[in-house]
């Protein structure tokens, strides 16, 4: 009773019943049990409580046999691995040991599977070397181990020391090879195991074609395909979803599909294999058509098909679909998932609800690297580069050190905020302090925020010396610097580069174009046109969307396809009049072509976007936001319309266009480069506009005061003020003028107000309503009337 004895002390730190500390009941039930010789419906009874993961029940009520028959040790250390109970194992171990058993080979192979399932590999290691005999199964299983703990090389070399092998060993590396991207290695390793007579299974067959998926190899596939057909496996479940997971990421899509159909059971793995080949596509509407066909089938999303779908509505910006999905991964317990949130997080951010997207985040307990960086991607792509900043900060606090995406949302982020020093600081933390390799999107968005803050050159030397091949899209980046800019000279020599690499972009010799029409080069003009012509290069084109009540709506420019354009067209007349009368004047420069005024700005009224939002205006409730995508780059002209629009109804407008999100209330662009825009040089307009409306606020209305913030004007205009920041900053100076100028007016003498009145002479440009209203109030009308008229007649007109 010794033995027992040792067992009971190596169990008891595990709590049992009662009735199981009793040793007097144990040793009637241990007599009992060496009298009866039936021990085989005892055997099924014990592999049953094991099973069920009663394993202390299962030893005790069964422990003379298991000394008799010490391979019964081997169900219950299988026991402990669903339980995840090492402790439990490593007693098993020790009781092995002292029961003598530990040289058999069947005993010893499951202890191995038990350290390894445990990632032990250090114990199954130092079990392995101990072994006195070992099998093929022993190999196996440390093969296994090797490749799960990422130890390749080991797995290689025991592979290659092996004498004998089995098909559990082919199948094995085969698929562990995949795991490390190995795709080639795999096929030629699975080519070998066909022609030494091995029959591969499902999973191994599974393995090879994801391996051909990986390459995109097509061909490759084909004859694995045949391979499959030869088996006998072609309708397997698993073996079917990676062909048709292989078809689709080797741009076969029709073949996918068609492999998909000839399954007897469309499985969920199948729907999501279907699901994820047609947004890889680009398919997006396929997509959702496909979700709403699997829940018409009887089956419950998972995970993977929450991700697919929600994604599919982030591209599409389709926020009502994107919010009821939202709703069924919540019914389905699913919406705590890190990988699900970030689809969130990135679908409600590109559908322009970024407070939704902060809320998604927010209700995250357990946030992995992924879903850090696609908040901080939201907050770029909305323009709150400090906000992104900060939250990186945050992510570095939590000591989760950043990806190569991360730094890439990082510098989007600072490219789009006019963050050029901070962006140039992230991408030297990134190579220097985490050791990441700059790929060519890092050097995109380098490019990108030189360009932005005017470094043309800076960005062109640049690309031409780092030390990955540019692409057409870098070269692109700073075409289009070059266009706000105004600079032709670089912008020839980018668009050459451009086109060297992509003939027939359209994109480049648009951008082109508008450079020489911005600079009334029309001759250049009309060359980079014949060359389009002589190319047969057609310019892509600009179309708009916008959700209203769960439906789609597409506009093209001019576009008379849609049932209501004629009340579209109508609506769009009467509101540009009304915006005329606030002061808004087409800026006909963006459009390229040689024509009268008149038709260019009647092809300005009718740009996609602005067609768009018209029907969104009559759709919607009043005062409800309205979202709209938007296929290419807004032009500066629609920028300028659309704030004026939001101020007219009051409301928020959200556009999405190819790069970022522009947003505007009363009348105000709320991306910083929308201010930026607005209130360099010729747009300083909005910024006098602004002054004055400052000034119809205060209950005094002095000249002094209008002429103090008119100077302040005239200063913004000579320093092209062009941060959000700086903005601000003149905005509270203004208030502080007027405070000191209301603060001194009782003292305010004749010739005081001579002065400042006099002074307006040197402004660019006063509204005649205004100066109007300088000469109802107090002093003024002191003044001899032929000054007055004299001061009068100095106003410049307006100008933009």
């Amino acid at each position: 009773m010794g033995r027992f004895g040792l067992a009971r002390s190596l169990f008891s730190c595990v709590s049992v019943p009662t009735a199981f500390q009793n040793p007097i009941s144990l040793f009637f039930t241990v007599s009992l049990k060496l009298q009866n010789d039936h021990f085989s419906d005892g055997k099924e009874q014990f592999a049953s409580l094991c099973s069920k993961g009663h394993i202390r029940e299962a030893f005790e009520s069964f422990v003379s046999e298991i000394w008799v028959e010490p391979r019964l040790f081997a169900n219950l250390l299988q026991a402990c691995i669903p339980l995840k109970s090492l402790s439990l194992g490593k007693q098993l171990h020790s009781l092995i040991l002292t029961s003598g058993c530990s040289s058999d080979k069947f005993i010893s192979n499951h202890l191995l599977n038990l350290y390894s399932k445990f990632g032990e590999l250090q114990a199954a290691v130092a079990l392995f070397d101990r072994m006195p005999r070992r099998n093929v199964m022993s190999c196996n299983i440390m093969i296994k181990a090797y490749l799960e703990t990422g130890s390749l090389e080991s797995a290689k070399n025991l592979f290659d020391e092996m004498h004998e092998r089995n098909v559990a060993t082919w199948n094995a590396m085969v698929t562990g090879l995949i795991k490390f991207e190995m795709n080639e290695e795999s096929l030629f390793l699975f080519s070998r195991m066909n022609e030494l007579g091995f029959m591969p299974d499902e999973f191994s067959l599974g393995s090879v074609l994801r391996g051909c998926a990986h390459l995109r190899a097509l061909i490759a596939g084909q004859q694995v395909h045949a391979y499959v057909m030869k088996c006998g496996f072609e309708f397997n479940s698993v073996v079917g979803c990676s062909l048709a997971h292989m078809y689709m990421k080797a741009g076969s899509l029709n073949d996918g599909e068609r492999v998909i159909s000839w399954m007897p059971n469309c499985n969920l793995v199948a729907w999501n294999t279907l699901m994820a080949g047609k947004a890889q596509k680009g398919y997006f509407e396929g997509v959702l058509d496909q979700y709403c066909m699997m829940k018409m089938a009887g089956l419950r999303p998972d995970r993977i098909t929450l991700v697919s779908v929600i994604s599919s509505c982030s591209e599409l910006a389709t926020l009502g679909q994107g919010k009821q999905v939202h709703a069924e991964a919540i019914k389905a317990g699913a919406s705590s998932e890190v990988s699900l949130v970030s689809s969130l997080v990135s679908m409600y951010s590109r559908c322009g609800c970024l407070q939704d997207s902060i809320r998604a985040f927010l209700e995250c307990k357990e946030r992995d690297v992924v879903l850090w960086s696609s908040m901080i991607a939201a907050y770029g792509f909305h323009g709150q580069g400090e906000e992104a900043i900060k939250l990186f900060n945050e992510m570095e606090q939590e000591n989760l050190p950043g990806n190569e995406v991360t730094f890439l949302s990082l510098l989007y982020a600072c490219s789009h905020c006019g963050l050029k020093d901070k962006g140039l600081d992230f991408f030297d933390m990134m190579v220097k302090k985490y050791g990441i390799k700059a790929r060519l999107e890092h050097y995109t968005c380098v490019v990108d925020l030189l360009g932005r803050s005017g470094c043309l050159e800076e960005a062109e030397t640049m690309i031409r010396s780092m030390p990955v091949k540019a692409d057409a899209i870098i070269w692109k980046t700073l075409l289009s610097a070059c266009k706000t800019h105004k600079n032709a000279e670089i912008a020839r020599r980018v668009a050459a580069e451009v086109l060297r690499i992509v003939p027939q972009d359209s994109a480049s010799y648009v951008l082109l174009a508008n450079i020489y029409s911005s600079a009334k080069r029309w001759h250049n003009v009309s060359e980079v046109r014949r060359a389009m012509k002589d190319k047969m290069v057609k310019k892509e084109p600009g179309v708009s969307w916008v959700e209203v009540k769960n439906q789609v709506h597409q506009f093209h420019m001019g576009d008379e396809c849609h049932p209501k354009h004629v009340e579209i067209n109508q609506y769009l007349e009467e509101l540009t009049s009304e915006m005329k009368k606030r002061g808004y004047v087409p800026d006909t420069s963006t459009v390229t072509h040689d024509m009268d005024n008149e038709e260019k700005e009647h092809n300005l009224r009718h740009h996609s976007e602005k067609l768009a939002i018209a029907f969104a205006l009559m759709s919607t409730p009043e005062g409800v936001p309205i979202r709209v995508m938007k296929n290419l780059r807004v032009c500066g002209d629609c920028h300028v319309a659309i704030k004026y629009i939001s101020e007219i109804k009051n409301l928020e407008i959200i556009v999405r266009d190819s790069s970022r999100f522009h947003h505007f209330k009363n009348g105000v662009g709320g991306h910083v480069e929308c201010e930026s825009l607005d209130f360099e040089g010729k747009d300083c307009f909005a910024l006098r506009v602004h002054c004055e409306n400052l000034v119809s606020g205060c209950s005094l209305r002095k000249a002094h005061h209008v002429v103090a913030m008119m100077h302040l004007v005239q200063d913004v205009t000579l320093k092209r003020v062009t941060g959000f920041k700086a903005i601000m900053t003149f905005v509270e100076e203004v208030h502080n003028v007027m405070s000191r100028c209301m603060a001194s007016i009782a003292q305010s003498s004749l010739e005081k107000n001579l002065f400042y009145l006099e002074s307006l002479e040197t402004l660019y440009t006063i509204p005649s309503h205004s100066l109007q209203s300088f000469f109802s109030f107090g002093d003024f009308k002191l003044l001899p009337k032929d000054r007055i008229s004299q001061m009068a007649s100095c106003r410049l007109c307006y100008s933009r």
